[in-house]
């Protein structure tokens, strides 16, 4: 019985010098001089919770596209460093049923996309399955035209609207999206990307598919990303924020900001209050030689 005793004595000392240095270490990760009045930096905590996380979100690059806008951007992304970068699709041109053409069009994106330094989501857009023989060529090289994965408790749902006919979600999807969200309903929040804008305008059976799934979301915390219309414009619906991206090299007059027409990427941090956005356009982003004098 006294062995017992002390062995429980000794695992509680252990215990609490392990908690002490944790705490310790916690303290010590920041050393500055020691004042008697206010030090010359605020008592703000430093912005190292480990459950926040930052990814880029990038848009259409096709439709149309300018010749190295999209491949700046890659460049751009690894000065920026985050965790991963999702996509809200049109990556190839496409629109042919010619195998040869979509494979030399995908060889070509995914030799843009292997400088990329951290890993990358696809969401299908219409340029990138328009039509049977793209659907089988896109499953072929990539298995999946819609799925969904969880990180650090954030629920991520790449829906495709080309399902499978163009702007349509298959009740064979709805059922899958169904699923993965009653099998993950205590995540700290729900982020939905898409190409086609389906929340704007609802037209009649072509968009029960998502009609049904936004009523799947309705009781949770969410934010959903489309794109296509190459034209930002920010939504409320049902308290949640929906954002049309504008684009990341496709097609546009490049307006700018006030029209909603200009090349940009999305940096989102994740909080427990849900994604905070920051619009990053392309032409504002530079590396450390931007003016470099000899």
């Amino acid at each position: 019985m006294k062995n017992i005793s002390r062995n429980l004595v000794f695992i509680i000392v252990i215990f609490f010098i392990f908690l002490s240095s944790c705490t310790t270490q916690q303290v010590t990760s920041f050393q500055g001089p020691i004042t008697d009045g206010q030090p010359p930096w605020t008592d703000n905590p430093f912005k190292n919770d480990p459950d926040r996380f930052q990814f880029v979100i990038m848009s259409d690059r096709t439709g149309g596209h300018r010749p190295g806008v999209f491949k700046k951007a890659v460049q751009q992304i690894n000065l920026l460093q985050p965790e991963f970068v999702m996509c809200i699709g049109d990556l190839i041109e496409g629109n042919t049923y010619d195998l040869d053409q979509l494979n030399t069009e995908y060889d070509e994106m995914d030799s843009i996309l292997n400088s990329l330094e951290m890993r990358f989501f696809r969401v299908v857009g219409n340029h990138d399955i328009g039509n049977d023989v793209m659907l089988n060529l896109y499953r072929e090289r990539y298995t999946l035209a819609y799925y969904h994965f969880v990180y650090k408790n954030v629920l991520f749902l790449a829906i495709s609207t080309e399902d499978s006919i163009p702007t349509h979600i298959s009740d064979n999807q709805v059922a899958y999206m169904e699923k993965i969200l009653n099998e993950n309903r205590n995540v700290r929040w729900t982020l939905v990307f898409m190409h086609k804008p389906m929340f704007v305008e609802q037209q009649g059976d072509i968009h029960k598919g998502w009609e049904k799934i936004e009523e799947l979301l309705a009781d949770r915390p969410h934010t959903v990303f489309a794109g296509h219309t190459h034209t930002y414009a920010k939504y409320e619906k049902n308290n949640q924020s929906y954002i049309n991206l504008a684009t990341t090299g496709g097609s546009s007059d490049m307006a700018g900001i006030e029209a909603g027409r200009f090349d940009h990427i999305m940096w989102i941090t994740m909080t427990d209050q849900g994604p905070r956005i920051t619009n990053l356009l392309l032409d504002g982003i530079f590396d450390e030689n931007i003016r470099v004098i000899n």
